[in-house]
């Protein structure tokens, strides 16, 4: 297993301030006693006292004038403004942070550090606890700091310190060289013969789709959120690693109200125990996020990533340990290839012990790796079941599109795929609405400028190490961008005129695999993978519908929801965001078998 830090995050960050903040007291007792030393006169203890007290705040207060006005300078000198200001109430602007928190927890998706788009613009100034932050979901923002500007950009020494006890320096936390030296393992790996491994689809496929039937059989519902997350468990972990982790293998769990549940018990497996220990690891350091700077002194006596993260540890170290192995042993046997590409049978596992034994490495990507194919992709799938629904109409069109083109048993090809035009509509209409990744990230490495949402205004400054928070949750639902039914799901607005009116007119405004150097590049696995599995699931199920009985009490939205304007008012599921896109308690539906239809 990997030697983690037994050091709590907070203690090494507190020691930091602590040097820097007594530095002036340190000059004041110093100075008293030299002061006592060369004129013989003693100061009062409660001078003293008083002095060392009130210079840190009078230190903090300082560096707080000189940045402000630093940046007022910069801006000027570049002929840049700063952006509008979100001012808080209390000092500190702590009421902000408190707000940012409370509809974290127990608000709408997006709401909080977002609340000010419609008043203050579509990039604006949140300064929490003397930390500055830029917020945007400006279509031109988003370009210039992903794809335009990309080098001037990364996910900088903040992000990589809260996500670090998780994501280590695999290639979602990695910038400049470690960044590259990722993307350079894995990018031979994906190419056409790879990411259209329909068979190995089809297997893990046809598994949970005949435990679904079976308890759909015995009149139970099925939490589809957890199912479809054991599908692409299984399905990366065999993709990426050759090893099948046999998620499904074991039983999916009863609802709450189920009269099996009480009577239910078992230890979950090795697969179950890593999934629930990464997705807490995930919603930790989600949290981390959201509080900025201030996470450090949470974790002062322990690391709170410790624990699950020593159970994800337990699952992925002896998979790596044996691929090293493989390797050295064919390589003793002189059967190693030392070619850089891919070859044609082996996993990206594989490929990776090729270029590097380091275990750090190796652990960090393929649990970077392992976020982007079984989480991104089960996210998208249990949203997509959701809205069909939600909207059975176009269930109904799909799932004719699904037997016109397919029939109603015959597995599917990768042409049958690309030529079913409604089926890729759903999928982005659920990419749109529901991006996997709903938020994210970017810090300018110097002092740089960005364009103005307002295209007659100066370009907005942003000081260096900045931290540019950017939603294309909130960017997909933009209705200056989508037109006035922009929150309605309608996958048609892929295939009629409002396609080249509105995305094909500005492409920038549908970033849901991210954009630029650093796009997804598993994003035709994935969408493969997911195309493929609603066929195979559509041609066994001529019905579907939320079980809205089976949702746990805590995960229902709250009644004032419902009359809310666009999406949210229309709302049977709270949707919730760690790294990832999900839905908090599961998605509990049941469906009607095909063969049974009269």
């Amino acid at each position: 297993m990997l030697p983690r830090k037994k050091i709590p995050p907070g203690v090494p960050f507190l020691a930091r301030r602590l040097v820097v903040d007594l530095i002036p007291a340190a000059i004041i007792l110093v100075a008293s006693r030299l002061f006592d030393f060369i004129f013989h006169f003693k100061l009062p203890v409660v001078t003293v006292t008083a002095g060392v007290v009130l210079s840190v705040p009078t230190l903090y207060a300082l560096h707080i004038k000189l940045y402000q006005w630093h940046v007022r300078r910069a801006a000027a000198h570049l002929g840049a403004v700063l952006p509008p200001r979100w001012k808080g109430r209390s000092i500190g602007d702590r009421d902000l942070l408190d707000h940012v928190l409370e509809h974290y927890n127990n608000g709408y998706l997006g709401e909080g550090i977002w609340d000010k788009m419609g008043e203050l613009g579509y990039l604006y100034d949140v300064t929490i606890m003397w930390g500055t932050n830029y917020v945007t979901t400006d279509a031109n923002v988003i370009k210039t700091i992903l794809a335009m500007e990309f080098a001037e950009f990364e996910k900088g020494e903040e992000f990589r310190d809260a996500m670090g006890t998780v994501l280590g320096s695999g290639v979602f936390n990695a910038d400049g060289d470690m960044w590259k030296f990722h993307r350079m393992m894995t990018r031979p790996y994906f190419y056409r013969d790879r990411i259209s491994h329909f068979e190995l689809f089809d297997r893990h496929a046809a598994l949970l789709i005949k435990k679904m039937k079976d308890r759909f059989q015995g009149g139970h519902a099925v939490d589809f959120q957890d199912a479809i997350a054991r599908f692409t468990l299984d399905s990366a972990t065999e993709f990426l690693c050759g090893k099948c982790v046999d998620s499904l293998e074991s039983d999916l769990p009863y609802a709450h109200n189920d009269a099996v549940a009480p009577n239910l018990v078992r230890k979950p497996n090795v697969a179950e125990r890593f999934a629930r220990a990464f997705t807490e690891a995930q919603l930790i350091i989600a949290m981390r996020s959201q509080l900025g700077w201030f996470w450090h002194f949470q974790e002062l006596l322990r690391d709170k990533t410790a624990e699950p993260m020593q159970v994800v540890d337990q699952f992925l170290t002896p998979i790596l340990e044996e691929a090293i192995r493989r390797n050295r042993a064919s390589r003793v046997k002189g059967m190693a290839s030392h070619v850089k590409d891919a070859d044609e049978d082996e996993t990206l596992l594989d490929h990776l012990v090729k270029l590097t034994n380091n275990s750090n490495v190796l652990h960090d990507e393929m649990l970077n790796i392992l976020i982007a194919s079984r989480d991104t992709t089960a996210a998208t799938l249990t949203f997509a079941v959701y809205l069909m629904c939600l909207y059975p109409d176009v269930f109904k069109r799909l799932r004719a599109e699904v037997l016109e083109r397919v029939g109603p048993t015959q597995v599917p090809t990768f042409d049958d795929v690309r030529s079913m035009k409604y089926l890729r509509a759903v999928i982005n209409e659920t990419l749109r609405l529901y991006p996997a990744v709903p938020f994210n990230v970017r810090v300018p490495n110097r002092d740089t400028t960005l364009p103005n949402p307002d295209p007659n205004g100066p370009r907005i400054f942003v000081p260096a190490q900045t931290p540019i928070g950017y939603s294309v949750f909130l960017m997909h639902r933009r209705k200056d961008y989508w037109g006035p039914d922009a929150e309605k799901f309608d996958p048609d607005r892929w295939l009629d005129e409002r396609l080249n009116k509105y995305f094909t007119a500005n492409p920038f405004i549908f970033v849901p695999f991210n954009a630029g150097p650093r796009i997804c590049l598993g994003q035709q696995f994935a969408y493969n993978e997911m195309s493929f599995f609603l066929i195979r699931l559509l041609q066994n199920f001529s019905a579907m519908e939320l079980d809205l009985s089976a949702q746990p009490l805590d995960a229902r939205p709250p009644p004032e929801w419902a009359s809310a304007d666009g999406q949210k008012g229309k709302e049977k599921v709270i949707p919730k965001s760690h790294l990832t896109l999900y839905v908090y308690g599961g998605l509990w539906v049941k469906m009607t078998e095909a063969e049974k239809e009269t």
